[in-house]
């Protein structure tokens, strides 16, 4: 059976990149802007599902502090997905309250109504929201790789650690690291 993917772009939203709040991951998410829409590219061309997974926080969140300030309000343009990214109007945008795409959404039933198989994991961070989202995937059933070039974390030290913390896994092939060419190479087959 070939798989049916999904793409699952995360958090790549306005405040996240926007070099006026200081944050850490701005100047490296910048880099994988490209990576990220050259993948978009190939699912618009083949009909598969592109979805955006964003950050939609309420202004006294839980989750805020002095080490995470808020960020990604909900209705605010802050919220919103970067004018950079190749988004279409039938791709899909899935506001979420945490960090996972999974959590709090119906992303597992909009998915298997889709037919969806594999879920192809690209945005920020690596290290959290995006590695929660891979793990979420594979607890729903769903193959997952996570595309270590149209990835990252506020330091490439943090980014490149966590993939190797998984690029051997005991849950491959269900859950594979690769580069955006591996990918599409696989997918081609």
């Amino acid at each position: 059976m070939t798989d049916f993917p999904a793409l699952l772009i995360i958090d790549m939203v306005k405040d996240n990149l926007d070099p006026a709040n200081h944050f850490p991951i701005t100047s490296l998410a910048r880099g994988i802007i490209a990576p990220i829409n050259r993948l978009t590219a190939v699912f618009h061309d083949q009909g598969w599902p592109v979805i955006f997974a964003t950050d939609d926080y309420h202004r006294d969140d839980f989750i805020f502090s002095e080490h995470m300030p808020a960020h990604s309000i909900s209705g605010t343009p802050g919220a919103e997905i970067i004018d950079e990214l190749d988004r279409r109007e039938d791709d899909l945008w899935l506001p979420k309250p945490r960090f996972s795409a999974f959590f709090g959404t119906d992303l597992d039933r909009r998915l298997r109504r889709m037919g969806v198989t594999l879920c192809v994991v690209t945005g920020i961070a690596t290290h959290f929201c995006v590695i929660t989202t891979v793990m979420d995937a594979l607890c729903h059933d769903f193959k997952a790789v996570l595309v270590e070039d149209a990835t990252t974390s506020f330091s490439e030290t943090v980014h490149k650690q966590t993939l190797a913390s998984y690029r051997r896994n005991p849950l491959y092939p269900l859950f594979k690291v690769a580069s955006s060419n591996t990918l599409l190479a696989d997918l081609a087959r």
